[in-house]
């Protein structure tokens, strides 16, 4: 079965999912072509079905995740005035410290209630040379050098070292994608030479209480990118998928393993074959909650045209060709009001 009547037997079959697939990456690596059939045909089912899955196994230590998020809590607890001085607003590429409220992900809602960090592609400690640190990976304005507090010396090794752990994990899935779609496994290796990804390290404050149902953690929202890996702080459900009965569903943390969710920059190359799923993050949990997903793009000067595995004449093109970086861009002056 072709993929294009793969997507039209999954449209007509009852794809109103309750729960999240947990697939294992052991194998991702087996140099057995069968096996990595195998675990395409996995993804491939949950890329086409519901758009997110859990994945366990997959080779990132506790120790760099751990080391990451407690600096991060130190970081979000200093005084407002000295996370100001790094306001990502007075930054020409996003990146830096966003307050409360000053983003706004679903165009109906009034803000949502989190902070954040946002930073991208830089070398890591061991390979810096001199002043390179942060230098620029692509050619639009959404790259250019990371900025870092002060105040918490210990952030950018560990945010870093973080970054390139889950990097590495985006690297050994493309291939995984590729052969989910029947293309040739390096077919996004001249794609996403840059690693265009963007990490962000949010906090999100306890809502209790009355609330506005217009200002929640994170409105409804699709991801931008190809694909989403995000860790969940654990024992805390925030995080919500909307099916297609319109009924949110939640994805609660499941030790020892990452969410992966599909964006639009995917969406978009397959033709809504792959699908690009709406959530949100309602922390009514008691607890302040963190979070760091990475934001795994293509090189911004790709454009977003559709594999040909994924256009027919039963399903034409549906979206306009773009560039990433021109999609992202567009998307962050959005959220981000300018």
């Amino acid at each position: 079965m072709s993929l294009v009547e793969a997507a039209a037997a999954a449209s007509e079959a009852d794809c109103a999912f309750k729960n999240i697939p947990i697939i294992d990456l052991s194998n991702i690596s087996s140099p057995d072509p069968a096996v990595r059939r195998g675990l395409a045909d996995e993804v491939r089912d949950a890329c086409m079905n519901v758009g997110f899955f859990y994945v366990k196994n997959h080779g990132v230590p506790d120790r760099v995740i751990d080391s990451a998020l407690s600096n991060a809590k130190y970081f979000f607890g200093l005084p407002m005035e000295l996370k100001m001085k790094i306001e990502n607003k007075t930054t020409p590429n996003w990146k830096g410290y966003s307050p409360l409220l000053s983003g706004n992900n679903d165009p109906n809602g009034k803000g949502d209630l989190q902070e954040g960090f946002e930073f991208g592609w830089e070398s890591p400690p061991l390979e810096r040379e001199g002043d390179s640190e942060g230098k620029a990976n692509g050619v639009t304005v959404l790259d250019g050098k990371n900025v870092w507090p002060f105040e918490v010396p210990g952030f950018r090794v560990a945010a870093v070292e973080y970054y390139h752990a889950l990097v590495n994990l985006g690297k050994l899935l493309f291939p995984i994608f590729a052969l989910a779609l029947d293309i040739d496994e390096t077919f996004f290796d001249d794609k996403t030479k840059t690693s265009a990804a963007l990490m962000r390290i949010i906090h999100y404050p306890d809502q209790t209480g009355p609330t506005d149902e217009g200002v929640i953690g994170i409105g409804a929202h699709t991801d931008w990118e190809c694909f989403t890996i995000l860790w969940q702080e654990p024992n805390i459900q925030a995080l919500q998928v909307l099916n297609a009965d319109k009924e949110w569903i939640d994805i609660p943390p499941i030790t020892g393993t990452f969410v992966v969710n599909l964006g639009d920059q995917f969406a978009r190359w397959t033709n809504d074959i792959f699908k690009s799923t709406v959530h949100r993050v309602i922390n009514r949990s008691g607890r302040r909650r963190f979070s760091t997903p990475l934001f795994f793009g293509t090189d911004y000067g790709v454009r977003l045209e559709p594999i040909p595995s994924c256009i027919s004449p039963d399903r034409p093109l549906k979206y306009e060709v773009v560039t990433a970086g021109e999609y992202v861009k567009a998307k962050l002056e959005a959220t981000y009001g300018r």
